[in-house]
C-alpha cells in the first residue's frame, strides 16, 4: 500500500526579499510580469512587498495580482503602546487587496531590547493582537520569527514563546528565519525538531533561509526533514547580501529526488517542472543579468560534459553523470545532442505558441539551424517569446508585410543653445513603405531610441490606429564583450490594452540597430497579435 505524501507549501518572496538584491529595483510593471510568472508556474505564496513601505509596494497592492497563488503583503506587527486598530501600518496591511499577511516578528530577545527598545512582553503583545487583527480581516496570518535560530540558541524559552503566541493568536504559518545565514543543517534540524516538541505542529511551521554560508538551499531542505511544512525562497536565490535559499534548485530536488519525492509533494506539475530552466533564464533576462552557468538544475552547464572519458560514457548510458534527466527540468545535456531531442524541445515549445510543425518538417530543421546560430551570435530567446514567435512563424508560416521601412537615419547633435547650455538633440527620419506608397516621418527624442520609436510609430497609414494602444514599458541593454567595438543586445518589453505584455530582442554592433530591431519585431508582434495569428502565450 502506498503511503499519503505530505504536501510541502512553497512561499516565494522574490517580489519582497529579493528586492533587497544589490543593484535590483522593481517598478510597478516588472513586479506585475513576475508575479505572472510565479503564478503561472504553480507556486502556493507570492509574497508581494511591503505596502505602506514604498510608493511602488503600495501601488501594486491596489489590485490582487495573482489568480492560483495567494497574494501576501509583508509588513510588521502593531507598535508597542498602540492599539491595533490605531497603528497606521497596520491598517494599511490590512487595507491591501492580499489574501494573507505575513507578519515580521523580532524573536531574539537582544533584538527586542536593541532594535525595538520595548519589553519582551510588549513584543509578545504585538505579535498576538497582530495576528488577531489579520485573521479578524479575513486575511490568512503569517509571522516571520526573525532571527529565529540566532535567538534560540541565545534564551530558548523566549524565541519559543514569540512562535507560539504566533501559533496559539491563529497564525497559519509560524516561518522559523535564519536571518543572518550562519546557521548549520544540523543545528536547523535540532532546533526545528525542538520546536516541534514544545506543542507547534510542523503542519504549521516553515522555513526562511538566507544564503551567508552557502546553505540556504541545504537548511530549508534539513528543516523539511525535521518536519516544517513550508519553505520560503526567491527565484535564482536573489536576496541581500548572500541572497536566499534558490527555489529553482529547492522545488527539482523535492520532486525528484526519491528521498523526498516519496514522502513529499508540492503544487508544481510534471509539466510546470519541464518549464523551470525558461522560468529561470527568463527572470535573469528580466533582470538584465547574464543567467549562471553552472546553476543547478538549469544552468548551461548543468547537463554539460568536457571530459572525453565522462562523453564517452554518456553516450553509451547517461544515466552515467546525470544525477536526472535534464528534460525533466527543461534542461538538456550539451554532449550528443541528438536532432531529435533538439526537435522535441522545439516542437514543445512551438505548440506552447498554437503552432503545430511535424517533426520531419524540413523547415523545423531549418529554424533549429537559424535559432542556434543567432543564439551564438547573442540573441536571446529564452527572454523574448515574441521574437521567437515571429522567427518561427515566418519560417513555418507567413508572417504578412504589414509595412516596410526603406531606410531610417538618425542624427545626435551635441551644441550649445543661445544661452550657453549644452544640450544633446537627437532627431530620426524613418521611411516607411505601406501600401505601396513611401511614407517619410521625422521626429526628435529623448536620446536616438525614442527619437526612432516615435517616428516609426509617427504614421503606418491604415495600421496607424491599430498601434495606438501599444507602449513600451522596459528597455534593457546588455554589452556581450568587451571593447567600443563591442556586440549589444537589447531586450524591449511592451504591452497593450488588453494587458498582454511581450519581450522583443534586437543584436548588433550597433545599438541603434539592435534597438530598430527589438522595436520593429515588437510593432510587428501587435499587429499580429491583433489579428489572432500570434500571442496566444502573451494572451493566455
Amino acid at each position: 500500500m502506498t503511503m499519503a505524501r505530505e504536501r510541502i507549501y512553497l512561499f516565494d518572496t522574490t517580489l519582497r526579499d529579493g528586492q533587497q538584491t544589490p543593484g535590483i529595483d522593481f517598478s510597478v510593471e516588472d513586479k506585475i510580469a513576475i508575479a505572472d510568472m510565479l503564478d503561472e508556474f504553480g507556486l502556493d505564496y507570492v509574497e508581494g512587498g511591503y505596502p505602506g513601505a514604498n510608493p511602488t509596494d503600495t501601488a501594486f497592492f491596489q489590485e490582487k495580482r495573482t489568480k492560483r497563488a495567494k497574494f501576501v503583503a509583508f509588513g510588521m506587527t502593531k507598535r508597542a503602546g498602540v492599539s491595533a486598530s490605531n497603528d497606521p501600518g497596520l491598517a494599511t496591511l490590512l487595507q491591501a487587496k492580499a489574501d494573507g499577511i505575513c507578519y515580521v516578528a523580532k524573536s531574539w530577545d537582544y533584538h527586542v531590547r536593541v532594535a525595538l527598545g520595548v519589553t519582551n512582553e510588549e513584543n509578545l503583545e504585538s505579535i498576538r493582537a497582530s495576528v488577531e487583527a489579520a485573521g479578524a480581516a479575513g486575511k490568512e496570518p503569517m509571522v516571520d520569527c526573525e532571527h529565529f535560530f540566532d535567538g534560540f540558541k541565545a534564551n530558548p524559552d523566549y524565541a519559543l514563546a514569540c512562535a507560539r503566541t504566533a501559533y496559539d493568536a491563529g497564525a497559519r504559518w509560524v516561518v522559523l528565519c535564519d536571518t543572518n545565514g550562519g546557521t548549520q543543517p544540523s543545528e536547523v534540524r535540532e532546533i526545528v525538531a525542538r520546536v516541534i516538541a514544545s506543542g507547534i505542529p510542523g503542519a504549521h511551521l516553515g522555513i526562511h533561509a538566507h544564503d551567508d554560508t552557502g546553505q540556504a538551499v541545504a537548511n530549508s531542505l534539513a528543516a523539511i526533514e525535521a518536519g516544517v511544512r513550508q519553505v520560503q525562497g526567491t527565484i535564482n536565490g536573489i536576496g541581500e547580501r548572500c541572497g536566499n535559499a534558490n527555489l529553482i534548485t529547492i522545488v527539482p530536488t523535492l520532486a525528484l529526488k526519491p528521498h523526498f519525492a516519496e514522502r513529499f509533494e508540492t503544487g508544481i506539475s510534471a509539466e510546470a517542472l519541464a518549464g523551470i530552466s525558461r522560468l529561470s533564464r527568463a527572470f535573469d533576462e528580466l533582470l538584465n543579468r547574464a543567467p549562471e552557468a553552472q546553476s543547478p538544475y538549469v544552468g548551461a552547464s548543468a547537463f554539460a560534459t568536457k571530459a572525453g572519458i565522462h562523453a564517452s560514457a554518456i553516450a553509451k548510458e547517461p544515466k552515467t553523470y546525470e544525477h536526472v534527466p535534464p528534460e525533466m527540468v527543461g534542461n538538456r545535456r550539451k554532449v550528443m545532442v541528438s536532432d531529435q531531442g533538439g526537435k522535441a524541445n522545439f516542437i514543445a515549445e512551438l505548440r506552447r505558441r498554437g503552432i503545430d510543425v511535424p517533426k520531419d518538417d524540413r523547415r523545423l530543421d531549418s529554424l533549429i539551424a537559424v535559432v542556434k546560430e543567432r543564439e551564438a551570435e547573442g540573441y536571446a530567446y529564452e527572454g523574448a517569446d515574441a521574437s521567437f514567435e515571429l522567427l518561427a512563424r515566418s519560417m513555418l508560416h507567413t508572417v504578412p508585410e504589414f509595412f516596410r521601412v526603406t531606410s531610417f537615419r538618425c542624427l545626435v547633435e551635441r551644441r550649445f543653445d543661445a544661452n550657453g547650455n549644452l544640450k544633446t538633440v537627437s532627431e530620426a527620419v524613418v521611411k516607411v513603405m505601406v501600401d505601396g506608397g513611401e511614407k517619410m516621418s521625422v521626429a526628435e527624442g529623448d536620446g536616438p531610441i525614442n527619437a526612432i520609436d516615435i517616428a516609426l510609430r509617427k504614421d503606418l497609414g491604415k495600421f496607424q490606429d491599430e498601434i495606438g494602444d501599444l507602449e513600451l514599458v522596459d528597455y534593457k541593454v546588455r554589452i556581450l564583450n568587451g571593447g567600443t567595438e563591442a556586440i549589444t543586445r537589447v531586450l524591449i518589453e511592451s504591452h497593450d490594452s488588453t494587458g498582454a505584455r511581450w519581450w522583443t530582442v534586437g543584436v548588433s554592433t550597433n545599438i541603434i540597430d539592435a534597438s530598430f530591431q527589438a522595436l520593429m519585431d515588437s510593432i510587428i508582434y501587435k499587429l499580429m497579435k491583433n489579428r489572432e495569428m500570434a500571442g496566444l502565450v502573451a494572451a493566455e
